[in-house]
């Protein structure tokens, strides 16, 4: 990492944490310059860096400003405010989701393979078994994993790799669903409608179940995630 790369980073911890908002532009390249104790150049190049990503603008007489995160064009800038207070919440992670799995699953329904159903049979136990035995860790692991093997079994490439940057939001939205019994359940019995629709082949049966699955769990969000009223 180069120098000014370092200070970007910085910067951008600085603006994730809040210190540095929308609200009013960062303070002038002197002053950044003697906070980071660098030169001018190496402070206008982090901020050159940053405005590629779109996280600031520089608007003529008034300096450089922080944009909000939806104008942002870095996907991995995105998914670490998310894991802070900025950002899309849980609900806009759970919108994406639906947009990828749904079309994923119609695609395995008609390239699974049977390796694929065996390995979905044994996530699915896995997931059983957790929730038996309370480890809410465990459950969460082969929940993943069982929608990485839809993914994968899509036969699609570029599925799975569309996931990848989420990886810690993925994790994280379901630690805090799972940990409540009853949303356990429901996964429960949404994965094993997910594995007879792709054991049928029928594409259709596999949209149908895949968006039950989506709308089950924004449902189990809103009500005991997030404490709205169902």
């Amino acid at each position: 990492m180069t120098l000014a790369e370092s200070i970007a980073e910085r910067l951008f911890q600085e603006i994730i944490e809040g210190r540095l908002t929308t609200s009013k532009p960062l303070p002038p390249e002197g002053e950044l310059a003697t906070t980071y104790n660098v030169s001018r150049l190496t402070v206008r190049e982090a901020i050159r860096i940053l405005r590629t990503q779109n996280v600031v603008r520089i608007r003529r007489g008034r300096g450089t400003e922080v944009n909000p995160p939806e104008e942002w064009t870095s996907l991995e800038a995105v998914v670490r405010a998310s894991e802070g207070s900025l950002g899309p919440g849980p609900e806009r992670l759970l919108e994406a989701r639906r947009m990828i799995e749904i079309g994923a699953a119609q695609l395995a329904a008609e390239r699974r393979t049977d390796e694929d159903l065996v390995q979905l049979g044994v996530q699915l136990d896995e997931m059983r078994a957790a929730s038996a035995a309370g480890d809410v860790t465990r459950f969460v692991e082969a929940d993943i994993r069982f929608h990485d093997v839809i993914m994968r079994a899509s036969g699609n490439i570029f599925v799975p790799l569309l996931f990848v940057p989420f990886g810690r939001l993925l994790i994280e939205a379901r630690r805090q669903t799972s940990a409540v019994p009853e949303i356990q359940r429901n996964a429960i019995e949404q994965h094993a409608n997910i594995v007879d629709a792709l054991t049928e082949g029928d594409s259709e049966q596999a949209r149908v179940a895949m968006e039950a699955h989506m709308q089950q769990t924004q449902r189990d969000l809103r009500q005991h995630v997030l404490d709205e009223q169902p």
